[in-house]
C-alpha cells in the first residue's frame, strides 16, 4: 500500500552520494519535473524524490502553477541536451552573447566563462560578480538580459517591488541574481541590496534579518545569499572593498554595432532556452568536479582580488584568455593602489614615508605629520587639521600605536613592520632600496642608528 507523503517543493536536490537532481520546466506542456543522470550517465526524469523513506514527506519540483515559475521570475531549463565538447559549449555561449550584446571582445570572452562558471559555482567558496556601468541608454538592460538569461537559474530581481522577497528567492533557489540598480531607487532599498552584495561573494556569510513570527513578534532569520550576481549601475561604489569584487564593463563609449538590433528578436528566448538546456547537462556531468586551482594565485595582487578571480581562472582552459585576465586584474590592482594614494589615508602614508626616509626621522611626531600634510596638501584638504584628529586617524585607520614623549606623541620605531605593509598597500615606494641612497643612518632621540640594523 502506497503512503501519501506531504510534498516539499524544491528546485535542486543533492543526494546522499552527492549527485545533483535539478528541476526543469516545460512551458509548452506547462509541467515541471526533476532530472538527473543515472549510474550509466543516462538522462532520467523523476516526478518526486525521497531522501529518506522513513520521512513522511517527499521532495517535489515547484508546480508549474507557481507564479515564480510561470511568470518567469526564475528561469529554468526544460531538459538536458547534448553539447559536444566544453570548448564547443563555450563557443556557442560567446556567439549568443556577441549576437545580442555589444561589449569589448575581452569582456565577451569573460562573460562566456562566467556563464559556464555560474552552473558549477557551488563547487567553490568564493566568486566574482559581473557588472555593467553606464548612463541611461548605454545598453545596461541588454547586458542583463543577454548574459543573465543563460546563467544558472537566473533570478530576475526587477520583478520584485521590495527587497524582502529577493533574500528569500536567493536562499530558496540559489540561482544567479540579475539586478538593475535603477529598479531600487529608494536609498533604503538599495542599502539592503548592498548587504546582499557584501555578503554574497563567499560561502558561510548569511544575512540576518528580522522576520515576523507568531503573533506580533519578530525573529532573526538567516538567509544564504551566496550566488553569482550580474548587475548594472550608473557609477562606481564608494566602498572599495565591494568595488573590488566586480569584473566591470563600461558601456556606451562607442557607437552600437550595426548588426545588433535595438529590440530582441522573437527567437531570443528559444535560443537562450536551448543554451540553458545544454548548460544543464554540463552541470549534471560536472557537479562537484570543478575545483579551485591554488596554483593560479598571484601573490603580487591583494588577497581579495585573488578570492574573486581564481575561481573563474580555475574553469578557464584557454591559456591566452587566462593570461589576458591576469593582466587585466593586475592593472586593476595598480589602479586601486593609485586611487588609495589620492585619498587622505594615502596622503598620510606618503607623508610618514617622507619623514622616515627623506628627513631621517625614525620616530616622527604627530605634529610633524600634521604640519607636512598641510604643507603638501593644504589646498586639497576639505577640513582643518589638528594633531588630535591626525593622531586618531593614524591609530584607527592604520592600527598603529603611538607613544607619548616630551615632544608629543610619536610613531615608535617598533611599528616599522606595520608601516612597511602600509607603504606597500598604498603604493609608496621604499626609497631606501634605491642604489642612489647613500645615507643609511637616521637620528633617534638617544642617538644615531643604521637603517639596515633595524630592517628598514
Amino acid at each position: 500500500m502506497k503512503i501519501n507523503k506531504k510534498p516539499k517543493f524544491v528546485s535542486f536536490i543533492r543526494t546522499i552520494s552527492n549527485e545533483p537532481i535539478e528541476m526543469v520546466y516545460d512551458r509548452e506542456s506547462n509541467t515541471t519535473r526533476f532530472v538527473c543522470l543515472d549510474e550509466h550517465g543516462k538522462i532520467r526524469f523523476l516526478n518526486d524524490f525521497c531522501l529518506d523513506p522513513r520521512e513522511d514527506w517527499s521532495l517535489e519540483p515547484y508546480p508549474a502553477s507557481n507564479s515564480i515559475v510561470s511568470k518567469g521570475l526564475v528561469l529554468f531549463p526544460s531538459e538536458p541536451i547534448e553539447y559536444g565538447k566544453d570548448e564547443d559549449l563555450i563557443q556557442e555561449i560567446q556567439v549568443f552573447i556577441h549576437r545580442y550584446l555589444d561589449v569589448s571582445r575581452f569582456f565577451e570572452k569573460i562573460a562566456s566563462y562566467y556563464v559556464l562558471f555560474s552552473w558549477v559555482y557551488d563547487s567553490f567558496n568564493e566568486l566574482p560578480y559581473l557588472r555593467a556601468i553606464g548612463d541611461y541608454g548605454s545598453g545596461k538592460t541588454r547586458f542583463l538580459q543577454t548574459i543573465g538569461s543563460i546563467c544558472y537559474k537566473p533570478i530576475l530581481a526587477n520583478g520584485a517591488t521590495t527587497v524582502s522577497p529577493i533574500f528569500r528567492l536567493i536562499d530558496e533557489f540559489k540561482g544567479t541574481l540579475v539586478l538593475d540598480e535603477a529598479d531600487f531607487q529608494l536609498s533604503e532599498m538599495w542599502s539592503e541590496m548592498i548587504k546582499i552584495l557584501n555578503s554574497g561573494h563567499a560561502k558561510g556569510m548569511p544575512v540576518v534579518r528580522s522576520e515576523s513570527g507568531s503573533g506580533n513578534s519578530f525573529e532573526p532569520t538567516a538567509f544564504e545569499v551566496f550566488c553569482p550576481k550580474i548587475i548594472s549601475t550608473r557609477g562606481y561604489f564608494k566602498d572599495k572593498a565591494l568595488e573590488s569584487r566586480f569584473i566591470v564593463e563600461e558601456m556606451g563609449h562607442r557607437k552600437l554595432r550595426s548588426d545588433i538590433s535595438y529590440s530582441l528578436s522573437e527567437s531570443f528566448e528559444q535560443e537562450a532556452l536551448k543554451i540553458r538546456n545544454k548548460l544543464l547537462l554540463f552541470r549534471l556531468k560536472n557537479f562537484g568536479k570543478k575545483k579551485i586551482d591554488r596554483s593560479l594565485e598571484d601573490r603580487s595582487i591583494e588577497p581579495r582580488l585573488n578570492q574573486i578571480i581564481v575561481p573563474l581562472l580555475s574553469i578557464i582552459e584557454d591559456e591566452p584568455l587566462r593570461a589576458e585576465l591576469k593582466i587585466s586584474v593586475s592593472e586593476y590592482h595598480k589602479q586601486m593602489i593609485a586611487d588609495r594614494g589620492m585619498e587622505m589615508d594615502g596622503q598620510i602614508a606618503e607623508v610618514i614615508h617622507e619623514l622616515l626616509y627623506e628627513d631621517g626621522k625614525a620616530e616622527p611626531t604627530i605634529g610633524q605629520i600634521k604640519d607636512r600634510l598641510e604643507e603638501k596638501f593644504g589646498s586639497e584638504l576639505d577640513r582643518k587639521l589638528t594633531a588630535r584628529w591626525v593622531g586618531s586617524k593614524i591609530r584607527n585607520s592604520f592600527n598603529l600605536h603611538t607613544t607619548k614623549t616630551r615632544d608629543g606623541y610619536i610613531i615608535p620605531i617598533s611599528e616599522k613592520d606595520k608601516l612597511n605593509r602600509i607603504f606597500e598597500r598604498f603604493g609608496v615606494v621604499n626609497i631606501v632600496n634605491d642604489e642612489k641612497v647613500e645615507n643609511r643612518t637616521i637620528q633617534l632621540a638617544d642617538g644615531e642608528v643604521n637603517l639596515e640594523e633595524i630592517g628598514l
